[in-house]
């Protein structure tokens, strides 16, 4: 089941708006996202309107718009150590067929570096998986439940704070 959304609005906020991540990590109201790992130079935060349970987005603290040329190696390295710490606790924690890792975004919207880390359930017919399974416009985004959505990111705080528990 999906709910409604308004792809015309949100391609607005990602065009004209200010920056997403950085209006989140400076507390602006309407912003606000569940907070699953911070280390100081990364976040990682449940996405606000996922497509799949679960869905995350990790990105550096520091607003970089360029994935490589934006990076020093070291940087993009430790960046991609926190993705896959993550995404392991993503995965011991919903039910996962597949992984799925990506970077998205552009200059003209959503400019800030971001990962999407999304895990495909179990049992989604070929046809509805990969882009089709991301994409608001196809799959369209989950039902909100806030209650649902605060039992998750502590189930994900609980596995990333204790690396024995985290399945990665």
């Amino acid at each position: 089941m999906t709910a409604s959304f308004d792809l015309d609005a949100y391609n607005e906020r990602a065009r004209n708006g200010p920056c997403f991540i950085c209006a989140m990590l400076a507390g602006t109201p309407g912003f606000e996202h569940r907070i699953v790992y911070d280390d100081g130079a990364h976040v990682a935060f449940l996405d606000r309107y996922p497509t799949l349970p679960g869905k995350l987005l990790v990105a550096p603290r520091a607003h970089v718009e360029d994935t490589i040329g934006g990076l020093t190696e070291a940087r993009y390295l430790a960046l991609h150590r926190v993705v896959h710490r993550v995404a392991g606790a993503l995965a011991a924690t919903v039910p996962t067929e597949r992984l799925y890792v990506l970077s998205l975004g552009s200059r003209q919207g959503h400019a800030h570096v971001h990962w999407h880390v999304a895990a495909l359930p179990p049992g989604v017919p070929y046809e509805q998986q990969q882009f089709h399974a991301l994409m608001a416009e196809g799959a369209g985004v989950l039902p909100e439940d806030p209650e649902q959505a605060d039992q998750l990111a502590a189930a994900l705080r609980a596995r990333l704070d204790h690396p024995d528990q985290r399945g990665a």
